[in-house]
Parts: structure tokens; C-alpha cells; sequence
């Protein structure tokens, strides 16, 4: 009996010892399933200095409070953005990297054969960040027009002699030069730089003569007198350039872009933490400090769900793809 009651006292041991490292492993597993529990990274696929990395910068520390956990801000440009956007496609759908995609994000998958993404199938959307009016922009010194009217007569005058910088190829600055180009039967040379930051710098120097730039980024040289905006290609004119006219307004209705940047993570990220990420960043939007920030860059601040972003991508991408058919508008 003895030998009995010893055996059923180390079973029992062996069945207290069983539980209690199962329960251990538990809460191990639900304390490392914890999101988020490290620093986030937003990869913006751009150089530093454009609209995409000045937001993420500025909507990032309010983000960093609301989720308490650091969020820094990592450039990795090229191709167009190509870079940067394949290289979070390949991170871990975990919810720590995410991208800074902008409108250039819905033209590749038409304009580069083959595609060097799929933004509908290889990404999950986490929230819509905003919209910014696009701007022509001239340098003063080397086109003396101030109206998109006499642009286009100095343009016909000078078939092929001013310089048209982009951002990139396929990006909302491309388009918006190829748009031109068709609209009002003019002949610029297109010069694609490897980002917005290189653009500024030239264009300011007189390297390139114009630029159809996001406000956010062109806002402060306009205002200093240092660039001519001649018109806005949105339907409204922007409150923070009240005195410079639509497109629409100078004859050219149909020169409407509309330059967006959105937040996505890799497909297949836990639900969960995407909508961890989505309340984070609609909070810090409904900052004060945040709102007079966007609004004094130019920025219309857009918020709300993630399958308002995901259904924003999937008819903007459509729109698109029509619009480079359209135009011809090819990669080289």
C-alpha cells in the first residue's frame, strides 16, 4: 500500500509539474504575443525631404505615444519606390514594418511590365494618412511665365527646350507632365530624379526648369517668392494658396491628380494588430498639434478604416491603369 501511495503521490508531482509548465509556456506565449512590444518601423521609399517622409515624421511620435512603443522612420529609396515597397512585401507579417506608400504605389502595376508588385494581394491596409493638392511649380529665373496660359505659349515657342523634372518614373509628378504634354499639345523634356528630396535642390538651382510637386514640399519656396505656382491640379483651390488657380479655372479641366499616402503592412499580418496600428494612428490624427501641422503643410488628413484604404487602392489603381492607357504613358 505504501509503494502505492508513493506512486500515486509522484504521478501526482509529475501531473502538478506538467500544469504548471504548461501554464508557464501560456503566458510566456501571451506575453510575447503582446503587440505591439518594440520599436515599428515605417519604411518610407523615398530620400528624406518629400511629402511621404515629412508625414510619416510628424504623425510617427504621436503614434509612438498611443501605442507606447518607439516608431522611427527609415528612407530606403530607388526605382521609383520600387525598393522600398518590395522590401516590406518581403518582411515578416508581424505588424512592426510597415511602408509609406504613395500614389506612385498604384501606378507600378500598370506602368512597369513585369509588375514589380501587387499592392492589392501583397500588402494589408492599415490606414488612409492624407491627400495633398499637386502643384506646377517654375523656377522664375528660367521661365518668366506666371500664368499656366502663358506657360503654354512660352512652351510652344520653345518646343523641347524646358526641362520637366519627376520624382520618378510613374509618379504622380510623371503623370502630371505627360497629362500636360497631352492637354495642351506642348513638347518638355521629362528628367526623372531618384527622388523628391534631389528635385528641390535642382530646381531651386535652375538644373531643371519645372516640377509638379506635392504642396506639402514646394509650400515654403512658393510663399519666399522662390518658385512661380501657376496652378493646382485638384478640383479646388488649396486654402494654403488661395490666390493660385485650378487647372480647371486656367482651360484644362481634365488635369486632375490627386498625390495620397497611405500606411500598409505585408498581407497576412494578424487582423488584430492591424487594427492595434489603425486606432494609433486615427488617435493621432485628432491631435490638435497634428491637425495645424498637416493643414500648414497642406495636407487634407484622411483617417478611418482599413478597408476604406483597402477600397481607396483598388479603385484609385483601377483609375489609373485607364489613365496611362489613355495617355501612352509608358516606363522609359
Amino acid at each position: 500500500m505504501e509503494q502505492a501511495m508513493r506512486q500515486n503521490t509522484g504521478k501526482t508531482i509529475i501531473t502538478i509539474a506538467t500544469s504548471l509548465a504548461a501554464l508557464t509556456l501560456s503566458v510566456n506565449q501571451a506575453l510575447a504575443e503582446s503587440f505591439p512590444a518594440r520599436t515599428i518601423t515605417i519604411v518610407v521609399p523615398f530620400p528624406a525631404g518629400g511629402t511621404p517622409d515629412i508625414l510619416a515624421r510628424i504623425m510617427g511620435e504621436k503614434a509612438s505615444a498611443q501605442l507606447k512603443q518607439p516608431i522611427v522612420v527609415e528612407n530606403k529609396a530607388g526605382a521609383g519606390g520600387s525598393i522600398g515597397v518590395q522590401a516590406v512585401a518581403r518582411s515578416k507579417n508581424d505588424g512592426y514594418t510597415l511602408v509609406m506608400c504613395a500614389y506612385g504605389c498604384a501606378v507600378a502595376p500598370s506602368l512597369y511590365k513585369p509588375a514589380p508588385y501587387n499592392i492589392e494581394t501583397q500588402f494589408a491596409p492599415v490606414v488612409m494618412v492624407g491627400t495633398v493638392p499637386s502643384v506646377l511649380v517654375t523656377n522664375p529665373k528660367k521661365i518668366p511665365a506666371k500664368t499656366v496660359q502663358n506657360f503654354v505659349s512660352y512652351a510652344k515657342a520653345h518646343p523641347g527646350k524646358i526641362n520637366a523634372a519627376s520624382s520618378g518614373i510613374g509618379g504622380s509628378a510623371h503623370i502630371g507632365i505627360e497629362m500636360l504634354k497631352r492637354e495642351a499639345g506642348i513638347d518638355i523634356a521629362h528628367i526623372p530624379y531618384k527622388g523628391a528630396g534631389q528635385v528641390a535642390g535642382d530646381l531651386l538651382g535652375g538644373q531643371v526648369d519645372m516640377y509638379f510637386d506635392n504642396l506639402p514640399a514646394s509650400l515654403a519656396s512658393i510663399k519666399a517668392g522662390r518658385l512661380n505656382a501657376l496652378a493646382v491640379a485638384s478640383k479646388e483651390r488649396s486654402v494654403a494658396i488661395p490666390d493660385v488657380p485650378t487647372f480647371a479655372e486656367a482651360g484644362y479641366p481634365e488635369m486632375l491628380i490627386t498625390p495620397w499616402f497611405g500606411l500598409l503592412a505585408p498581407a497576412g499580418t494578424p487582423p488584430e494588430n492591424i487594427n492595434t496600428l489603425n486606432a494609433a494612428f486615427n488617435a493621432a490624427f485628432k491631435d490638435p498639434e497634428i491637425q495645424k501641422k498637416f493643414t500648414d503643410l497642406g495636407v487634407d488628413i484622411a483617417g478611418g478604416t482599413s478597408q476604406a484604404l483597402s477600397d481607396f487602392i483598388t479603385s484609385e489603381t483601377s483609375k489609373i491603369a485607364t489613365l496611362i492607357k489613355e495617355n501612352n504613358i509608358s516606363a522609359k
